[in-house]
Parts: structure tokens; C-alpha cells; sequence
């Protein structure tokens, strides 16, 4: 008995993993063919960062101070402008509603479009990481693997509050002004965390204390993952 509700249980996993897997694959392929957000975050992403690098001037240790700051100030621009059309083409066809009717769990429904977020601000940052390096005269090649693992969590922290927001404001009429507005507050100890650590490790700094930052951040992610996949279900069905 309990070795078939053990192998129920895997199935029922494996299924919801390659659900997951199905819906960010369908979201990344949309956004291939249309190129639409890649183009304009890429564009205005490095906009940001040109701008913030001229603003700083041409002293070389102010800029190496600043780029860590400016590398998630582009990449959360970036990421509101991904979360706010991350369901507009399904909600425009009506493919949302039908989505919600196939007998899939709400939470696996987010985990999908939560992961091909994800993904698009992870391949954005890593465009965007040495754009900002030559820009700024920081060196991001220092402990590539911590660098990583701020990239990953820190990006994660903001999709998973950007794609839970998007579905709240998703049938709104002013949802591009309101998604930073209710996101940014909540979304501020995941920047302050990410860019602590980001800056910690590009100016060879103490990278106990980027450690330490990492773990916060991890905490954040693990907090905001929790409740935004259990409060999901109720978010779409209103």
C-alpha cells in the first residue's frame, strides 16, 4: 500500500514537472517568434545603463561603485517591462481562460510562466553583465560562481513577485502603471540583497559578508515562492 502511494506521489510529481516545463517552453517560443519584449528591454536595458554610466562621470572609482547599482537598476526596468506582457498575448486571444479549465493546479500553472520568466531575465543579465563591465570599468569575472548564484537568485526573487503581480493586475486597464507601483515595494529587499552581494564580489570586497547577503536573498526567494504559488489559485479566479 505504501509503496504504490509512493509511486503515485512520483507520477503525480514527474506530470507537474513536465507541465511546468511545457508551459515556460510555450511562453519562451511565443516570445521568440515575436521578439517583441526582447527587443524592448534589451534596447532600454542598455539605454539605463549608458545613461547611469554618463550621470556617474568619467572617474574611474566612482563607476566601479556604481555598477553592481546599476546592473539590477536595468535589469528590474527590464524585468517590469517582461512581467507586465508576460500574459498579454493569451489574454488577448482568451488562451488564459481556456488555460485555467484544463485540470492542471493553479500553482503548476504559475510555476510554468514563473519559469520562462526566469529564464528571460537570466539570459538578459547575461547580455547585460558585461555591457555593464565595459561601461562601467568593473571587472564581474571575480568569483564567477558567486556572481552566478546572486544572478540566478536575485532574478528569481523578481519574477517570482513580477509574474505573481502580472496575473493581479493582468485584467486591469492601467496594469502598466500599477504592476511597478504594487511590485517595487515588495520587491526592494530582493534588489537591496542582490545588489549588497553584486557589489561585494565585483569590487573584491568581503565576500563573507556576499555570502551572508546570499543567504538573505535565498530566505526572500524561498518566503516569496511559498506565498505567491499558494495565493496564485485566488488571484486568477477573481
Amino acid at each position: 500500500m505504501r509503496l504504490s502511494v509512493w509511486e503515485g506521489t512520483k507520477q503525480g510529481v514527474a506530470r507537474d514537472i513536465s507541465t511546468i516545463a511545457r508551459l515556460a517552453a510555450k511562453d519562451l517560443r511565443l516570445e521568440i517568434r515575436s521578439k517583441a519584449v526582447t527587443i524592448a528591454t534589451l534596447f532600454f536595458s542598455a539605454i539605463v545603463l549608458v545613461i547611469l554610466a554618463l550621470a556617474i562621470g568619467p572617474e574611474q572609482q566612482f563607476l566601479r561603485n556604481g555598477a553592481a547599482g546599476a546592473l539590477w537598476v536595468a535589469l528590474a526596468f527590464a524585468g517590469v517591462t517582461a512581467a507586465s506582457q508576460s500574459y498579454q498575448h493569451e489574454l488577448e486571444d482568451g488562451a488564459f481562460e481556456q488555460l485555467l479549465l484544463y485540470p492542471i493546479g493553479r500553482a503548476t500553472v504559475f510555476l510554468g510562466k514563473l519559469a520562462a520568466n526566469w529564464c528571460f531575465m537570466v539570459l538578459l543579465a547575461v547580455i547585460l553583465v558585461p555591457l555593464c563591465g565595459a561601461l562601467f570599468g568593473a571587472s564581474f569575472a571575480q568569483n564567477p560562481g558567486l556572481l552566478a548564484s546572486t544572478i540566478a537568485l536575485g532574478t528569481l526573487g523578481f519574477a517570482l513577485i513580477g509574474t505573481f503581480y502580472a496575473a493581479l493586475t493582468a485584467n486591469l486597464r492601467a496594469r502598466e502603471s500599477l504592476l511597478p507601483v504594487l511590485m517595487f515595494p515588495v520587491v526592494v529587499p530582493v534588489l537591496l540583497a542582490a545588489v549588497s552581494a553584486t557589489s561585494e564580489i565585483v569590487q573584491s570586497g568581503n565576500l563573507t559578508l556576499a555570502r551572508d547577503w546570499l543567504r538573505l536573498l535565498t530566505g526572500f526567494d524561498l518566503i516569496y515562492l511559498v506565498l505567491c504559488t499558494a495565493l496564485y489559485g485566488v488571484v486568477v479566479e477573481e
